[in-house]
């Protein structure tokens, strides 16, 4: 018999029984001491295995509840791997990697835009102003566009929304409402009656570069901050495009 043998006393206990139980004339008193002997280790091993039992169910509890926070924190880790700690968008390096997966699968519009003379609120009113006016911009813009595109902060006031499978036209029209949504309304959050931003607006078809795209659309917001400010600039080369073939289906209409 192993020494390591758990079961070594019930064991002995059932080996005696059996003894006695093969012997020819046993008293009645070896009968009772057997059944007495087997039936004390037979209630030490049900209160052993209860005790076993219990035990276990605790460990698989206990395992259940990790298991959950494992599984929780993974969860926020992902997220916040994922999001801008500021505002809650996503951030620039997910808001990449969404662009390039619509953009192998179908056309994507892409708004930049960039809050208008930015420094100068941080500069006059304090970083704490700065982001309190981040936060809240963030809330106008989901507004506006009421779960249409995702939206990613760029970095710094600089933000980024995608349209996928949306025109340039309805793309330039949805900037030009998100301006107005913050243009129009004052920021509870800012002493000063406005806060503008300036927008940049592009097209590109299927497989088209995301870097190619995104420069296009900074171009514009270029464009924009340097005609005013307060405005939505398109990608110049598709309205040329855009112009030519109106031009030439006027040309055949006539």
């Amino acid at each position: 018999m192993s020494d390591n043998d758990l079961f070594e006393a019930e064991t002995l206990a059932l080996n005696s029984a059996y003894d006695v139980i093969s012997k020819d004339g046993a008293s009645s008193d070896e009968y009772k001491f057997a059944l007495d002997n087997l039936a004390k280790n037979y209630h030490r091993l049900m209160r052993e295995t209860r005790r076993l039992i219990a035990r276990s169910d605790r460990k698989e509890l206990e395992l259940n509840t990790l298991n959950l926070k494992l599984q929780t924190l993974t969860s926020e880790l992902d997220y916040k791997a994922r999001h801008d700690n500021l505002t809650g968008v996503l951030n620039r390096g997910a808001i990449f990697d969404c662009a390039e997966h619509h953009l192998k699968n179908h056309p994507l519009s892409l708004i930049v835009l960039d809050i208008d003379f930015f420094k100068r609120i941080n500069d006059d009113f304090g970083h704490p102003t700065g982001d309190a006016v981040l936060r809240e911009l963030v809330k106008k813009l989901a507004s506006a566009i009421n779960g249409v595109g995702e939206i990613g902060r760029v970095g710094g006031e600089e933000f980024t929304v995608l349209l996928p499978n949306i025109n340039l036209d309805k793309a330039i029209e949805i900037a030009e409402h998100v301006r107005l949504v913050i243009a129009g309304d004052a920021f509870s959050c800012f002493p000063r009656p406005h806060v503008t931003a300036s927008f940049g607006v592009s097209w590109s078809d299927t497989n088209c570069d995301f870097e190619e795209a995104y420069g296009r659309a900074d171009a514009a917001l270029y464009s924009a901050k340097h005609s005013g400010r307060n405005r939505v600039e398109a990608d110049g080369i598709l309205n040329q495009i855009t112009l030519v073939k109106h031009k030439e289906i006027s040309s055949e209409a006539r």
